[in-house]
């Protein structure tokens, strides 16, 4: 199975670890992966700012990268959420880009979303003993559709202990430039979202999106919470006995 990874603009430049983990992970479980490096971003905060033409610019440069690949598989249900939603209103008049946009979101995943529904495994063989938490991103849920896919893989990790978060669903904040623009907003959800992680009790909190980590964790740094943040292919990876 050849797997192409859609490494994404923050944890290319802020988090390579991440990148890392996944790699190593997905080849633990038998995946072929390859790097397009050509790939650039994706376009999603031109798009959200406005400025569609720019978009649409590094957006045709982004499906050049990947038109041959069998499968798309990223760390950020965010970014690929931009790829399986926002390209049809990106290349709602260029039907050539169209088409091409249509045929490759099926083959686009989130990593636990792969893993569980391509794979077809929960039990990774990963021990990590730790009280853990679980944050799900807006754009994971609502635009890629993930579901449950990294609470199942979390409650199979051995001596790992799962905890529910209150309010999970809610958001945390981040929201790319949201967080910029209405700082005082931002701030005020984050610090909702940063209790109900402090409720569990939990050493850890996990999520699939490194912009919703990056931003409760400086939430947690800022109030000198012993709370740590990982990705979930960092956790998965790392722990893999």
């Amino acid at each position: 199975m050849r797997v192409s990874l859609f490494v994404t603009c923050l944890v290319d430049s802020l988090f390579p670890e991440v990148g890392v983990s996944t790699v190593r992970l997905l080849r633990r479980l038998g995946a072929e992966v390859d790097f397009p490096e050509n790939q650039i971003c994706c376009g999603q905060p031109a798009f959200n700012a406005g400025y569609h033409p720019e978009a649409r610019a590094v957006a045709e440069g982004w499906l050049d990268a990947f038109s041959s690949s069998d499968y798309i598989v990223s760390p950020s249900g965010s970014c690929g959420g931009m790829v399986v939603h926002g390209y049809e209103e990106l290349f709602a008049d260029d039907p050539t880009r169209l088409a091409q946009a249509r045929e490759v979101r099926g083959k686009v995943y989130e990593l636990s979303q792969f893993i569980v529904e391509v794979l077809g495994l929960e039990d990774v063989g990963a021990r990590y003993p730790a009280r853990v938490t679980y944050h799900p991103s807006c754009h994971a849920t609502r635009l890629m559709g993930v579901g449950d896919a990294p609470v199942r893989l979390l409650r199979r990790v051995k001596d790992l202990e799962f905890v529910e978060l209150p309010f999970a669903e809610e958001c945390c904040g981040f929201g790319g430039t949201f967080s910029v623009k209405m700082g005082d907003v931002s701030t005020a959800i984050v610090s909702d979202k940063i209790r109900h992680i402090q409720e569990t009790g939990a050493d850890l909190v996990v999520g699939t999106d490194m912009g919703c980590l990056m931003n409760i964790e400086g939430r947690l740094r800022r109030i000198w919470s012993p709370v740590r943040v990982m990705h979930l292919a960092q956790l998965l990876e790392e722990g893999v006995r």
